[in-house]
């Protein structure tokens, strides 16, 4: 699709905010949504809101709802079924829960593995979970040269001992792509599950769970131009035998049984829509199946994403005066997605995010709650990065912006 055709869906990125056009390079924190999210959320909240059971049209509406937007998710991720895919109001949430249900059987002298590559809702959730049990819990270091797991001191780390390993499939802050399906295969041997949080991954790359054969994966429709809906696959063995904590009078099946509360039903119709979104950015027809037009639309939006990148790092080189973390070589752009992690030489992040916010250009500033990260490369108590986060409807035109502001801040 012709990229001012795309960016057109995009409400946000049409508006104009004291007469310019924002420019949003805050992806990693939160997508813009098209309008079609906008108008199936409006559309079920304005005819149709219900609960499930009731024995009449909008309450079947609803059933059928649900029903859709399982299958719309286990196409995304290429689940074996929709029954493995469990909604919640955020993936923190649901990770805290999970963490419980699966660490109800660990003993003390126990071992889990986290690592300095994650959002810290990946790393807290079984640290706590550890300490309750007795467990010991490790945290692989990264390779600061590229912001990469050490998978050496990964392979140290994993023992007979070890019942978990809780890793990120990319880094929120650096963007570097972590091998998931060697640090699976890795955990495997010693006989340990892993759980995958593919949240910043999930807007770039499409994921295929099946390939990966992790036990659970975890994501955010808002990251993937939808709402805050939290989703975790897991492998039906897992889902049918762990005993979550729920209340008593509710069904004692997957995957309703991981389900507390009243589930979002407006926010899964947007999720619905935000999948078919993307399945649209192909070149098939509509009767091609979701999964091989996601697959299609994946790849020309990777190919777009790594042109920003090329031309992000290229112009970051005539800057001396700002330092990037993750990879930086041009023939590895496949190994990252187009989030970069930079400091500037005798300016705070936020001094860095007010100035270009002053400009209309939206970017965070912070350690992103990937604090094992920001304290091995030594930044967390100078406030962290800066982070410029692009996503496929950005344009080499906005980067262009961008490097002037650059060029503005660092002449003052």
């Amino acid at each position: 699709m012709e990229l001012q055709k795309l960016r057109r869906q995009f409400p946000a990125l049409m508006q104009q905010v004291s007469g310019q056009s924002p420019i949003f390079l805050d992806g990693p924190g939160g997508s813009q949504v098209p309008q079609s999210v906008l108008s199936a959320m409006s559309a079920y909240l304005g005819y149709y809101n219900s609960n499930l059971g009731g024995a009449f049209f909008s309450s079947d509406k609803t059933v059928s709802l649900m029903d859709n937007a399982r299958q719309a998710v286990a196409d995304l991720l290429n689940a074996p079924s929709k029954e493995q895919i469990v909604f919640g109001a955020n993936m923190t949430s649901l990770t805290f829960s999970f963490s419980r249900a699966i660490s109800r059987d660990w003993q003390a002298g126990d071992e889990v593995i986290v690592t300095n590559a994650d959002h810290f809702s990946n790393v807290s959730s079984w640290r706590q979970a550890a300490e309750d049990k007795g467990a010991l819990v490790h945290a692989v270091k990264i390779n600061e040269a590229d912001c990469t797991l050490d998978l050496a001191h990964y392979k140290s780390l994993l023992n007979d001992k070890t019942k978990l390993v809780a890793v990120t499939y990319a880094s929120n802050t650096t963007g570097s792509i972590n091998d998931i399906k060697q640090i699976v295969e890795l955990a495997h041997q010693v006989g340990a599950l892993v759980y995958v949080d593919a949240v910043h991954y999930a807007p770039h790359e499409l994921i295929d769970v099946q390939a990966l054969n992790c036990d659970f994966l975890a994501c955010s429709a808002y990251k993937f131009f939808g709402p805050h809906v939290g989703i975790v696959y897991g492998k039906r063995e897992h889902l049918e035998s762990f005993t979550p904590y729920k209340v008593e009078p509710a069904k004692d099946v997957i995957p309703g049984r991981w389900e507390t509360g009243t589930q979002s039903f407006e926010g899964l119709a947007g999720l619905i829509a935000a999948i078919d979104y993307i399945a649209s950015l192909s070149d098939l027809p509509e009767s091609t199946p979701r999964r091989e037009r996601l697959a299609q639309a994946f790849a020309h939006t990777k190919e777009h994403e790594m042109a920003l990148s090329a031309y992000f790092l290229k112009r970051l080189a005539d800057f001396p005066q700002i330092r990037l973390y993750g990879i930086e070589d041009e023939s590895r752009l496949a190994e990252r997605t187009p989030t970069f992690a930079l400091t500037f030489e005798g300016l705070a992040p936020r001094e860095v995010s007010a100035f270009l916010g002053k400009q209309h250009m939206c970017v965070w500033d912070g350690n992103f709650y990937a604090q094992g990260l920001c304290e091995q490369l030594g930044v967390m108590d100078k406030g962290g990065v800066v982070r410029i986060g692009c996503m496929h409807y950005n344009t080499i035109e906005e980067l262009e912006k961008l490097f002037s502001v650059f060029e503005a801040l660092l002449a003052n």
